[in-house]
C-alpha cells in the first residue's frame, strides 16, 4: 500500500468480501493510513472484526461485543456489549475497567491511542475516512506469535 486513498479501498474491499484478509496485509494497511488524534474520535462507533486468523478473532463476538464510547479523553468505554435483555453496557468486568484517550507513538507515530485502565493493553487508532477507524490492539496477552490484532469501529 502506498496511500491512505489505496488503503481505504482496499479495506472497503476487504469488507465486501467477508472480512478475509491476512495480518501482513493489515500491517500494509496500517501503515498507509493517517493518524488520528483522541479529540476527533469522540462519540459511539460500532465495532467489527477481520478474518485474519489471530488467535483472539471471536473472542469479542462472544462477549457480544457492540463497540466503544469515548465520552471524553478521560471517559472511554472500551468494550460495550450487548446484554442477554437486548441493551448496551459497558463491560467493566471483562475490561477490569474503563479507558482514557492519549496520543502514543505506535510504530513510530503519534496516534490516538486507548489505555484500558485495569489491562495491560493499548487500542491504537488510525482514519481510514471520516466516519471509520482501523484499529490495533497491542499489549500483554494480545499478541499472536508477535502479531496484533486488528479491528475496524464505523462512526454510530
Amino acid at each position: 500500500m502506498t496511500n491512505a486513498a489505496e488503503a481505504r479501498d482496499r479495506i472497503a474491499e476487504i469488507r465486501r468480501d467477508g472480512g478475509r484478509t491476512t495480518l501482513d496485509e493489515l500491517d500494509a494497511l496500517w501503515a498507509a493510513l493517517r493518524t488520528v488524534r483522541p479529540q476527533e474520535i469522540l462519540g459511539p462507533w460500532r465495532g467489527s472484526e477481520f478474518v485474519s486468523g489471530h488467535r483472539f478473532e471471536g473472542e469479542l463476538r462472544k462477549a457480544r461485543w457492540y463497540g466503544k464510547t469515548f465520552h471524553s479523553v478521560t471517559d472511554a468505554k472500551p468494550l460495550i456489549c450487548r446484554g442477554d435483555d437486548g441493551e448496551l453496557y459497558s463491560n467493566v468486568a471483562m475490561g477490569k475497567g474503563e479507558a482514557s484517550l492519549w496520543t502514543v507513538e505506535f510504530r513510530g507515530e503519534p496516534t490516538a491511542t486507548m489505555v484500558y485502565d485495569g489491562r495491560p493493553v493499548l487500542d491504537h487508532f488510525k482514519r481510514i475516512d471520516d466516519s471509520t477507524l482501523l484499529g490495533v490492539m497491542n499489549g500483554k496477552g494480545v499478541l499472536d506469535e508477535g502479531r496484533h490484532y486488528y479491528f475496524l469501529l464505523d462512526r454510530d
